[in-house]
Protein backbone atom coordinates (compact mmCIF):
# COMPACT_ATOMS: atom_id res chain seq x y z
CA UNK A 1 0.00 0.00 0.00
CA UNK A 2 1.20 3.52 -0.79
CA UNK A 3 1.36 5.96 2.13
CA UNK A 4 1.46 9.73 1.64
CA UNK A 5 3.25 12.23 3.85
CA UNK A 6 1.60 12.84 7.21
CA UNK A 7 2.58 16.51 7.12
CA UNK A 8 1.96 17.61 3.53
CA UNK A 9 4.30 17.57 0.58
CA UNK A 10 3.05 14.12 -0.46
CA UNK A 11 -0.35 14.88 -1.97
CA UNK A 12 0.42 13.47 -5.42
CA UNK A 13 1.76 10.28 -3.92
CA UNK A 14 -1.19 9.92 -1.53
CA UNK A 15 -3.65 10.33 -4.39
CA UNK A 16 -2.24 7.39 -6.29
CA UNK A 17 -4.48 4.29 -6.12
CA UNK A 18 -3.37 1.16 -4.30
CA UNK A 19 -4.41 -1.12 -7.18
CA UNK A 20 -3.30 -1.32 -10.78
CA UNK A 21 -5.38 -0.12 -13.72
CA UNK A 22 -4.99 -2.79 -16.40
CA UNK A 23 -6.19 -1.80 -19.87
CA UNK A 24 -8.41 0.81 -18.15
CA UNK A 25 -9.97 -1.87 -15.89
CA UNK A 26 -10.19 -1.31 -12.13
CA UNK A 27 -12.72 -1.01 -9.31
CA UNK A 28 -15.70 1.12 -10.30
CA UNK A 29 -15.29 0.63 -14.05
CA UNK A 30 -17.48 -1.21 -16.55
CA UNK A 31 -16.01 -3.86 -18.86
CA UNK A 32 -17.68 -4.58 -22.18
CA UNK A 33 -17.34 -8.10 -23.59
CA UNK A 34 -17.74 -9.41 -27.11
CA UNK A 35 -20.32 -12.23 -26.72
CA UNK A 36 -18.84 -14.00 -29.73
CA UNK A 37 -15.95 -14.97 -27.45
CA UNK A 38 -18.17 -17.78 -26.10
CA UNK A 39 -21.04 -17.96 -28.58
CA UNK A 40 -18.76 -18.91 -31.46
CA UNK A 41 -17.54 -22.05 -29.66
CA UNK A 42 -19.33 -25.33 -30.32
CA UNK A 43 -20.27 -27.52 -27.34
CA UNK A 44 -19.05 -25.18 -24.62
CA UNK A 45 -20.52 -25.11 -21.10
CA UNK A 46 -19.45 -21.50 -20.46
CA UNK A 47 -22.41 -19.17 -20.91
CA UNK A 48 -23.12 -15.61 -19.84
CA UNK A 49 -26.43 -13.74 -19.99
CA UNK A 50 -24.88 -10.27 -20.39
CA UNK A 51 -21.99 -8.56 -22.12
CA UNK A 52 -20.98 -6.04 -19.43
CA UNK A 53 -19.20 -6.48 -16.11
CA UNK A 54 -19.33 -3.95 -13.27
CA UNK A 55 -16.07 -4.30 -11.36
CA UNK A 56 -16.62 -4.02 -7.59
CA UNK A 57 -13.50 -5.75 -6.20
CA UNK A 58 -9.95 -6.38 -7.29
CA UNK A 59 -7.36 -8.99 -6.34
CA UNK A 60 -3.59 -9.07 -6.66
CA UNK A 61 -1.33 -12.13 -6.58
CA UNK A 62 2.47 -11.93 -6.71
CA UNK A 63 3.91 -15.04 -8.32
CA UNK A 64 7.11 -16.73 -7.19
CA UNK A 65 8.72 -16.07 -10.58
CA UNK A 66 8.21 -12.33 -10.17
CA UNK A 67 5.04 -12.00 -12.24
CA UNK A 68 1.63 -10.73 -11.14
CA UNK A 69 -1.97 -11.89 -11.48
CA UNK A 70 -4.62 -9.14 -11.48
CA UNK A 71 -8.20 -10.24 -10.82
CA UNK A 72 -11.31 -8.12 -11.34
CA UNK A 73 -14.58 -9.25 -9.73
CA UNK A 74 -18.28 -8.49 -10.06
CA UNK A 75 -20.78 -8.80 -7.21
CA UNK A 76 -21.88 -12.19 -8.57
CA UNK A 77 -18.24 -13.41 -8.60
CA UNK A 78 -17.50 -13.33 -12.29
CA UNK A 79 -13.73 -12.94 -12.58
CA UNK A 80 -11.67 -11.31 -15.32
CA UNK A 81 -7.99 -12.16 -14.91
CA UNK A 82 -4.84 -10.61 -16.38
CA UNK A 83 -1.24 -11.82 -16.01
CA UNK A 84 1.72 -9.45 -16.26
CA UNK A 85 5.40 -9.19 -15.40
CA UNK A 86 5.05 -5.59 -14.21
CA UNK A 87 3.19 -4.71 -11.00
CA UNK A 88 1.20 -1.98 -12.76
CA UNK A 89 -0.12 -4.46 -15.34
CA UNK A 90 1.09 -2.33 -18.24
CA UNK A 91 2.51 -5.37 -20.05
CA UNK A 92 -0.42 -7.73 -19.38
CA UNK A 93 -0.76 -10.17 -22.27
CA UNK A 94 -2.70 -13.14 -20.87
CA UNK A 95 -6.43 -12.66 -20.19
CA UNK A 96 -9.12 -15.08 -19.05
CA UNK A 97 -12.76 -14.81 -18.00
CA UNK A 98 -14.24 -17.18 -15.40
CA UNK A 99 -17.67 -17.71 -13.91
CA UNK A 100 -18.50 -19.82 -10.83
CA UNK A 101 -19.68 -23.37 -11.49
CA UNK A 102 -19.92 -24.77 -7.95
CA UNK A 103 -18.80 -23.95 -4.42
CA UNK A 104 -19.05 -26.12 -1.30
CA UNK A 105 -17.75 -25.68 2.22
CA UNK A 106 -14.99 -28.08 3.12
CA UNK A 107 -16.03 -30.35 5.96
CA UNK A 108 -12.39 -30.96 6.87
CA UNK A 109 -10.51 -34.21 7.22
CA UNK A 110 -11.11 -36.74 4.45
CA UNK A 111 -13.30 -34.41 2.37
CA UNK A 112 -10.67 -31.69 2.15
CA UNK A 113 -7.84 -34.12 1.51
CA UNK A 114 -9.83 -35.84 -1.26
CA UNK A 115 -10.46 -32.56 -3.11
CA UNK A 116 -6.81 -31.57 -2.93
CA UNK A 117 -5.77 -35.05 -4.09
CA UNK A 118 -8.04 -34.70 -7.14
CA UNK A 119 -6.11 -31.56 -8.07
CA UNK A 120 -2.90 -33.60 -8.39
CA UNK A 121 -4.32 -35.75 -11.22
CA UNK A 122 -3.90 -35.06 -14.95
CA UNK A 123 -7.66 -35.03 -15.60
CA UNK A 124 -10.68 -33.50 -13.87
CA UNK A 125 -13.94 -35.42 -14.11
CA UNK A 126 -17.03 -33.79 -12.61
CA UNK A 127 -20.73 -34.61 -12.84
CA UNK A 128 -22.47 -32.28 -15.28
CA UNK A 129 -19.20 -31.33 -16.99
CA UNK A 130 -17.17 -32.93 -19.77
CA UNK A 131 -13.67 -34.16 -18.86
CA UNK A 132 -10.89 -31.56 -18.75
CA UNK A 133 -7.18 -32.24 -19.15
CA UNK A 134 -4.64 -30.53 -16.95
CA UNK A 135 -3.38 -27.31 -18.58
CA UNK A 136 -0.48 -26.76 -16.23
CA UNK A 137 2.21 -29.46 -16.58
CA UNK A 138 0.85 -30.09 -20.09
CA UNK A 139 2.00 -33.43 -21.50
CA UNK A 140 2.98 -34.76 -18.06
CA UNK A 141 0.57 -37.36 -16.69
CA UNK A 142 2.37 -37.77 -13.39
CA UNK A 143 0.88 -36.63 -10.08
CA UNK A 144 1.66 -32.93 -9.62
CA UNK A 145 1.06 -30.69 -6.58
CA UNK A 146 -1.52 -27.89 -6.76
CA UNK A 147 -0.18 -24.38 -7.20
CA UNK A 148 -0.27 -22.33 -3.99
CA UNK A 149 -1.13 -18.62 -4.13
CA UNK A 150 -1.90 -15.74 -1.76
CA UNK A 151 -4.37 -13.15 -3.05
CA UNK A 152 -4.83 -9.67 -1.58
CA UNK A 153 -8.43 -8.55 -2.14
CA UNK A 154 -9.38 -4.86 -2.40
CA UNK A 155 -12.81 -3.21 -2.37
CA UNK A 156 -11.54 0.36 -2.79
CA UNK A 157 -9.01 1.65 -5.29
CA UNK A 158 -7.13 3.72 -2.72
CA UNK A 159 -7.61 1.51 0.33
CA UNK A 160 -5.76 -1.33 2.01
CA UNK A 161 -6.62 -4.93 1.14
CA UNK A 162 -9.70 -6.10 3.05
CA UNK A 163 -8.56 -9.70 3.25
CA UNK A 164 -5.84 -12.13 2.22
CA UNK A 165 -6.86 -15.46 0.74
CA UNK A 166 -4.74 -18.61 0.55
CA UNK A 167 -5.48 -20.74 -2.49
CA UNK A 168 -4.42 -24.14 -3.76
CA UNK A 169 -5.45 -24.52 -7.37
CA UNK A 170 -5.04 -26.33 -10.66
CA UNK A 171 -6.02 -25.25 -14.17
CA UNK A 172 -7.54 -27.57 -16.77
CA UNK A 173 -8.61 -27.08 -20.39
CA UNK A 174 -10.35 -28.75 -23.31
CA UNK A 175 -10.35 -27.89 -27.00
CA UNK A 176 -13.50 -26.66 -28.73
CA UNK A 177 -14.35 -26.12 -32.38
CA UNK A 178 -13.75 -24.10 -34.46
CA UNK A 179 -10.46 -23.07 -32.81
CA UNK A 180 -10.87 -22.38 -29.14
CA UNK A 181 -10.48 -23.58 -25.59
CA UNK A 182 -12.62 -23.84 -22.49
CA UNK A 183 -11.00 -23.72 -19.06
CA UNK A 184 -11.76 -25.15 -15.64
CA UNK A 185 -10.16 -23.79 -12.47
CA UNK A 186 -10.31 -26.01 -9.38
CA UNK A 187 -9.36 -24.19 -6.19
CA UNK A 188 -9.41 -24.74 -2.43
CA UNK A 189 -9.94 -21.24 -1.03
CA UNK A 190 -9.04 -20.36 2.58
CA UNK A 191 -9.58 -16.71 3.62
CA UNK A 192 -7.73 -15.60 6.72
CA UNK A 193 -10.10 -16.23 9.63
CA UNK A 194 -12.70 -17.84 7.35
CA UNK A 195 -13.88 -21.26 6.24
CA UNK A 196 -12.29 -23.21 3.39
CA UNK A 197 -14.39 -23.74 0.27
CA UNK A 198 -13.90 -26.04 -2.71
CA UNK A 199 -14.64 -24.05 -5.84
CA UNK A 200 -14.91 -24.82 -9.54
CA UNK A 201 -14.95 -22.07 -12.16
CA UNK A 202 -15.38 -22.45 -15.91
CA UNK A 203 -13.94 -19.94 -18.29
CA UNK A 204 -12.23 -19.13 -21.53
CA UNK A 205 -9.21 -17.21 -22.76
CA UNK A 206 -9.88 -13.71 -24.08
CA UNK A 207 -7.95 -11.76 -26.68
CA UNK A 208 -7.53 -8.00 -26.05
CA UNK A 209 -9.93 -7.38 -28.92
CA UNK A 210 -12.73 -9.24 -27.10
CA UNK A 211 -13.12 -6.78 -24.20
CA UNK A 212 -12.77 -3.09 -23.40
CA UNK A 213 -13.33 -0.68 -20.51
Amino acid sequence: MIFGSLFGGGRDEAARPSVAVVRDITIGRMVRLDPLAWRRLSGGVFTLDRDTLEITAQGLIKLDDGGYVHRFYTDDELMLQAVSQQADGSDADDFTLFRPWSSTYASGGWDDAAFRERMTRPEWVEGGLPPFRRYWYEGDDRVQPPVQLWEALYYERDGAPMKHIRQQCMLYARDLAPEGQELLLAVATSPEGGDTTHDLMVGLPLSPAEFSA
